[in-house]
């Protein structure tokens, strides 16, 4: 058997020791170079990344570049856009203030037209003042001759002289006064009578509608009598029913297939007649459908109601209306005066305002608004006392129209002082509109009283005989004593009548007052 000496196995210990060393570095060494390898070529694409970054930069920037120098092109063609349209704007101010100056220069020469005839009526005045002086001082001096030649002759005292010659000269006066009177009324009268005639036909030629009467009561058709039992109901539960939903009398007679509708709120009227008509159609009539078409027929009610005011305010050429008045003036659309529709009779009011007011110079708007509102209280007047152009001279106040407006609302029924010229244009078209042939109409009861009434103004004057309301009372017919009023008196108590008129009476258009004064004398041949 071989033997190994110890010491082999230490020496191949050794050697395999210093080989695995040998072994290890060469392995590091190689893993140095790989790594030296791979920095390096990390480092390659580093460079070649950032040389695409900086590339990718460039081509940014100059988009941006490009993109900065559209939106500064799109500003300057916006500024100068912006620029053509101010030019346009100040070129259409000048426009305008080139008009106004031209209307400011018509203004300017009608005024100085109206200054010259100003002038030339007072020097008119003046003239008549210096005739006045000179006849007051001829009465003077005829007074003082008077004196001493009555003292002179009767013998009577300078008081009994004074009272003498006062009621002689009161008698002569009262005759001058009279013929002076008349005179200036007769030239008054024609020259403002025909610059009237012009103003009002002009406003009525521009503006004419057509008029709507209607009565207080609805009828509702029914298909057949046996529908009139279904309204009714069980002992009347139906009709019951109905009547207390809507606050409105039903009307069953022996009238076939009609119904009627009678309440004094034509509102209230106007949505029963909805809702039983409804029902109607319906066929289911009973408490809980009642309730049910009731409710239907107000709200469709509110919806009419707003359109026609909505509507009278477009008819009118009107704007900036409140809300709240739009709503009341479409209330009117269902109230009638005298049978003549109250909002389209405000509607016609306010046209012819805005055209008198137009020719007479004044603002056409601000008179179309007092037209369309003048009767507005009509349609709250069963919620306030009093007259309905005071009621709705309060409630246009509270909703923040002009003092113009709601005084003369509240003025043209005379109730309150006038503090425009709306006011008078008011009561003109009030009376345009109220008095043209079929606008409205009247019961025979009420003609009957306003005639006697017309008679009765005129025999509280002294001197009357007897009077005759003629002409459907436009003209009152009044004969006098000659033996007590004269010819002078006779002008006077024809003023005093017509305005007793028009404190106490309330009527369309105008009354015609003539005074007839006429002296018989009779003698008999033998």
């Amino acid at each position: 058997m071989l033997t190994i000496p110890w010491w082999l196995p230490t020496l191949v210990a050794i050697a395999c020791i210093f080989a695995g060393f040998a072994l290890q570095l060469v392995a590091s060494r190689l893993r140095g170079e790989a790594a030296v390898r791979r920095a390096g070529q990390i480092l390659k694409e580093a460079k070649l990344e950032a040389r695409n970054v900086i590339q990718q930069a460039g081509i940014e920037a100059d988009r941006e570049f490009k993109r900065r120098l559209e939106e500064i092109e799109r500003l300057r063609r916006r500024a100068a856009e912006e620029a053509a349209e101010q030019r346009e704007v100040l070129k259409a101010r000048e426009q305008r203030v080139a008009t106004r100056e031209l209307n400011l220069d018509r203004k300017l020469a009608l005024l100085d037209r109206k200054e010259e005839k100003l002038e030339q009526s007072l020097g008119e005045v003046e003239k008549r003042a210096r005739e006045l002086e000179a006849k007051r001082k001829e009465l003077e001096e005829l007074i003082a001759s008077q004196q001493r030649e009555l003292q002179r002759v009767s013998g009577l005292t300078r008081q009994e002289a004074r009272e003498e010659f006062m009621h002689r000269l009161e008698e002569e006066l009262r005759g001058e006064c009279g013929a002076l009177i008349r005179r200036m009324q007769e030239e008054a009268r024609d020259s403002a009578a025909r610059q009237a005639r012009e103003i009002i036909t002009e406003a009525i030629v521009r503006y004419a509608a057509d008029q709507v009467n209607r009565v207080t009561t609805s009828s509702v058709p029914l298909p057949n009598d046996e529908m009139k039992g279904r309204i009714i109901g069980k002992e009347g539960r139906n009709i019951r029913a109905f009547q207390a939903a809507t606050g409105v009398d039903v009307l069953i007679d022996d009238t076939p297939e009609v119904v009627v509708l009678s309440c004094f709120d034509p509102v209230r009227r106007e949505i029963a007649r909805m809702a039983l008509e409804r029902l109607v159609t319906d066929g289911r009539i009973q408490p809980a459908s009642i309730e049910e078409a009731v409710k239907w027929a107000r709200e469709e009610m509110e919806t009419r109601i707003r359109d026609a005011g909505e509507k009278a305010v477009m008819d009118a050429g009107i704007s900036a209306v409140p809300p709240q008045i739009v709503h009341t003036l479409g209330r009117l659309e269902f109230r009638y005066s005298y049978g003549q529709n109250v909002l389209r009779h405000s509607v016609e009011m306010a046209h012819i305002m805005g055209v008198m007011a137009a020719e007479l110079g004044l603002d056409p708007m601000i008179a179309r608004r007092v037209g369309l509102f003048h009767d507005i209280g009509k349609a709250l007047d069963h919620q306030h006392e009093g007259g309905h152009a005071l009621i709705g001279a309060d409630f246009l106040r509270k909703q923040g129209e002009s003092a113009l407006v709601f005084n003369a609302v509240a003025a043209h029924h005379g109730q309150v002082g006038a503090e425009s010229p709306y006011a008078a244009l008011a009561v003109a078209a009030d009376a345009i509109t109220a008095g043209r042939p079929g606008a409205r109409v009247e019961n025979t009861d009420q003609y009957l009283k306003r005639m006697a009434k017309l008679e009765e103004i005129a025999k509280r004057f002294r001197g009357v005989t007897k009077c005759y309301a003629i002409q459907a009372g436009r003209e009152i017919r009044v004969f006098v004593e000659p033996s007590k009023i004269d010819d002078n008196g006779a002008m006077q108590l024809a003023r005093n009548i017509s305005k007793l008129i028009e404190e106490k009476m309330e009527y369309p258009g105008q009354i015609k007052v003539t005074v007839i004064r006429e002296t018989r004398c009779i003698e008999f041949a033998r």
